[in-house]
């Protein structure tokens, strides 16, 4: 891979404030940037503000949600040893992800409809995501255009899903690459959508005013017509969706763009190593948090065995359940390149907008300088270096 060219913000400030107390603002309206200490925080915010089935649209896992559990329970058991007397002041955050530099070693995760959550959806968090130096990865399912999300500036990836009309999938690639877009997401992980049985309890469709906005005529109609006891976002996918992938489908894709190329979805160090095989430029530890197979373990928990399988042929990168500073550095610790931050952003933007979102940022980079500096650490590279125990 080329070296990493910078992906900064223009005026990055290296240890930005933590945001002044104030009310939530509340989805769509404006106002002060709602306080969270912590990036955790946004959550509990987020909860306070959007309806119930939408909360649990995005709060979700499948099944008994125990894969969605583990996540969360998998980080909390890595204990990271820090080295200490190491000189270490101010360190740095900024750490190259698919051949770019960026502020820091983070994307923000794939996530579907974020009109649901605020009505200023993905070109706000994306903008956000620009002015923070961090790229912002743009779902298929999006509620918002892959161009609009592009014109909001900064590194775009764009995460594809794969159609059963292959020319739908060929356009949105075309698209992707016409719009700027500097990397592209495969996610493999979705033959089917995952029982996600708040949505059926809560018979959840799609709102008039959301929509998929990549996939016009692809049946998304089905998405808003809402049945008692069914997802009607599950029916919509299931009739869009191809479930029978193979990786030589990743091969045709790794062939047909020159974008670099991203494999999501990846659990099992054998799938990483054909992943890699087929031209994957990074692959994606992740059980697409928690929504999949609810028997799947957690991403960190395989991480170490997807390292070993693949070494240096590609990147790899880590998702589900990280949400703070120091989830992040585990996840540098155990060998990753970097992660990818979900949740946590969008219950950002549900709380606050655009505000809420920078906010967000700017407390993960917070979050992470003082682990950095914690663990002894000058830099991300660094961190990479630390030892882990898993506890329990």
């Amino acid at each position: 891979m080329a070296e990493p060219t910078p992906s900064l913000p223009a005026t990055a400030d290296p240890a930005p404030p933590r945001p002044a107390p104030g009310p939530s603002a509340g989805p769509g309206a404006a106002g002060p940037v709602p306080f969270a200490a912590s990036l955790a925080d946004f959550a509990a915010l987020a909860r306070d503000v959007l309806p119930p089935d939408v909360y649990d649209f995005v709060a979700g896992g499948s099944g008994a949600e125990a894969a969605l559990a583990a996540n969360r329970a998998a980080l909390d058991r890595v204990a990271v040893l820090p080295r200490a007397l190491r000189g270490v002041d101010r360190p740095r955050t900024d750490a190259p992800l698919l051949g770019h530099r960026h502020a820091l070693p983070v994307a923000v995760a794939p996530m579907a409809y974020q009109r649901l959550v605020h009505p200023d959806g993905e070109p706000a968090l994306a903008a956000a995501a620009a002015a923070a130096g961090v790229p912002y990865v743009a779902s298929t399912l999006s509620s918002a255009t892959i161009e609009e999300i592009a014109a909001a500036g900064g590194q775009v990836w764009f995460q594809l899903y794969w159609l059963r009309d292959r020319s739908m999938v060929r356009d949105l690639v075309d698209r992707a690459h016409a719009a700027g877009c500097t990397g592209l997401m495969v996610t493999v992980d979705v033959p089917i959508l995952g029982p996600r049985l708040r949505d059926v309890r809560n018979g959840f469709a799609l709102p008039p005013e959301v929509a998929a906005a990549n996939l016009p005529g692809s049946r998304s109609d089905l998405a808003h017509a809402g049945t008692p006891g069914t997802s009607a976002v599950a029916r919509h996918t299931a009739a869009a969706f191809a479930s029978a992938l193979t990786w030589d489908d990743i091969g045709w894709l790794a062939g047909y763009t020159d974008l670099p190329l991203v494999v999501k979805g990846v659990l099992d160090p054998r799938d990483a190593v054909l992943a890699a095989d087929a031209g994957a430029d990074a692959v994606v530890v992740s059980n697409h948090g928690g929504r999949q197979l609810d028997a799947a373990p957690a991403g960190v928990t395989v991480l170490p065995e997807v390292l070993t399988a693949v070494g240096d042929r590609c990147e790899v990168l880590v998702d589900g359940g990280v949400s703070s500073g120091v989830d992040v550095l585990r996840a540098l610790a155990l060998g990753a390149a970097g992660a990818l931050v979900g949740r946590p952003l969008l219950w950002a933007l549900a709380a606050g907008g655009r505000a809420g979102v920078d906010a967000a940022f700017a407390l993960l980079a917070a979050e992470l300088r003082d682990a950095l500096t914690l663990a002894g650490c000058a830099d991300p590279a660094e961190a990479r270096d630390l030892r882990t125990i898993t506890e329990g």
